[in-house]
């Protein structure tokens, strides 16, 4: 028994947030959009977890607190192995280990056929996870990630380069309870100090994703984007 899944990273097209809650999470309102980069997520039965491509922890991961926390709400046996392919950025603000927290979930109702409501489950693991339950291409999302609604969108392309600084989530929002600014980016470089320097570098029209270190650039047609990446000196991905 064998299956593959693609998780797809994500952009946040904009991002506002609107305060800090009582429970200490924050408060948002988030335009999301899935995006053809992606890692892909092989499950298989058994045991153990590998990985390949950008470094990834293969002790303390989101696909193995995915499963553990599956694992803890159904009274069924769940083993499973896993091997993942890594292609998102970690630290990146594309959503990569909340896609692959979600591609284990559902890879292993699926596998399982486990007759489970996965919501509650994802809104444990991380704010992310329950809009990569069901990608449906573009979302506005509110709360601490738990309110999801699908928006119709068309095809766009986009150009992304990331600075190869891995920034924590928890950090920049704590950094915006002192910076206090009108989004993320302003709690990113009081974080990260170097992104200031690499957005100056960009140029107009790149905007960060999440809580960073990557940024986009949104563009008409392919050769558009590629010309936007052209000449950077950092990891970069033309993507739809």
């Amino acid at each position: 028994m064998r299956l593959e899944i693609p998780a797809h990273a994500k952009l946040n097209l904009d991002l506002h947030v609107v305060g800090k809650r009582a429970d200490g999470y924050h408060e948002i309102r988030t335009t999301m959009r899935t995006i053809d980069l992606h890692d892909t997520l092989d499950i298989y039965a058994g045991g153990g977890f590998s990985a390949e491509g950008m470094h990834v922890d293969t002790t303390d991961n989101s696909i193995l607190k995915a499963h553990i926390a599956l694992q803890r709400a159904t009274p069924r046996k769940i083993p499973a192995g896993f091997h993942l392919h890594k292609r998102i950025p970690p630290g990146s603000g594309m959503g990569g280990a909340s896609s692959d927290a979600a591609a284990t979930l559902v890879g292993l109702k699926k596998m399982y056929k486990l007759d489970i409501d996965l919501e509650p489950i994802a809104a444990q693991i991380g704010s992310d996870v329950p809009f990569f339950l069901n990608p449906a291409g573009a979302a506005i999302v509110e709360g601490r990630g738990e309110r999801v609604t699908p928006i119709p969108t068309t095809p766009s392309w986009f150009a992304i380069a990331w600075p190869g600084i891995e920034l924590s989530t928890k950090a920049v929002y704590d950094a915006w309870d002192e910076v206090n600014g009108p989004d993320l980016r302003k709690a990113a470089e009081h974080v990260e100090p170097r992104l200031k320097d690499f957005a100056t570098m960009l140029g107009e029209g790149w905007r960060m994703t999440g809580s960073g270190s990557a940024f986009f650039k949104q563009a008409e047609t392919e050769n558009e984007a590629r010309v936007a990446i052209r000449g950077l000196d950092c990891w970069t991905c033309v993507t739809q």
